[in-house]
């Protein structure tokens, strides 16, 4: 089953509701913190569902996807994370 555009749209619009990241947009959540919610269960409802959306983005590699939909909405993408070389 591929999203709906308005759950990507969410994405990069929605901030987190609750929790150590509170205020952060789901799209720039740490791939460490969804693989959390992965492990121990995503919350129920709306939320539940766009952090499960994320996870499989950013798991996968994908969440590159985003860039045009984070432009539209007015928000800058995030600079890419220096890994070890």
């Amino acid at each position: 089953m591929l999203p709906d555009a308005e759950a990507l749209r969410l994405l990069v619009t929605r901030t987190m509701p609750f929790g150590k990241h509170k205020g952060t947009l789901i799209a720039d959540l740490p791939g460490n913190y969804l693989n959390w919610f992965a492990r121990e269960g995503f919350p129920p409802g709306e939320i539940g569902r766009l952090l499960a959306l994320m996870h499989e983005l950013d798991h996968n590699g994908l969440a590159d996807l985003l860039k045009p939909l984070r432009e539209g909405a007015g928000r800058t993408p995030l600079p890419k994370k220096n890994g070890p070389r």
